[in-house]
């Protein structure tokens, strides 16, 4: 069984936001929240909380409702590009230079391991 969670309208370029991804992926959820939580990236904050939503989004899907950490793993996790904001900054004799300040749209999607017998 599967769950998702979606993060959206983050104010961190997505281009930094997947060098943070890119340590969690495929990784069990109990060991992706350890690495985030040493990661000194401000974008390890928001992925950790989004991997724990959909963990717990998890959770609540199973009828039974217990499910260690160690047994879920992120099978997908990826970002896209948001709106960006165009902003104005001015330059020397009197022109302007154009700002984007990026946005991005974080999608974690976590499993539950098969079961071995």
């Amino acid at each position: 069984m599967e769950a998702r969670a979606l993060k959206r309208y983050i104010g961190t370029s997505p281009r930094k936001m997947r060098l943070v991804v890119d340590l969690v992926r495929n990784k069990r959820v109990d060991e992706a929240i350890s690495i985030l939580k040493f990661t000194n990236k401000a974008a390890a904050k928001v992925v950790e909380m989004t991997v724990t939503s959909a963990y717990s989004n998890l959770v609540n899907k199973l009828d039974s409702g217990r499910l260690s950490q160690n047994e879920v793993v992120i099978r997908e996790a990826y970002v896209n590009e948001g709106p960006s904001m165009k902003r104005v900054l001015p330059a020397p004799q009197g022109r302007a230079n154009r700002i984007q300040k990026r946005s991005a749209h974080l999608t974690v999607v976590v499993e539950q391991l098969e079961e071995t017998k």
